[in-house]
């Protein structure tokens, strides 16, 4: 089938779908087109309503990303200190045997 005919064809199609939906439509333009907007209105409520969701779980996880920064710093710190004190106790002892 050549580009031509294919292009045609789809136009045929296209025009025959369009007009069968209007003669079949179960209702009015207008009655369509208040639901069509309030089917937006209700999408944008809930498009809002999922960021003002997703804005407090970023928030709730970005705390709690610090607290475990923390704890973990705390943690750090203090197996470097007690590292720090039995490298030390190993010195003196090591001094004690020379």
């Amino acid at each position: 089938m050549s580009a031509k005919n294919y292009w045609f064809a789809f136009g045929v199609g296209v025009t025959a779908g369009a007009t069968i939906a209007l003669l079949y439509a179960p209702q009015t333009g207008a009655k369509t087109r208040k639901q069509l907007r309030k089917g937006v209105e209700d999408a944008g409520d809930y498009l809002e309503e999922a960021g003002d969701y997703l804005k407090d779980q970023a928030e709730r996880l970005s705390s709690e990303a610090q607290k475990a920064a923390k704890r973990a710093r705390h943690q750090v710190d203090s197996a470097v200190d007690k590292a720090g004190d039995v490298v030390a106790g190993a010195v003196k002892s090591a001094k004690a045997l020379v």
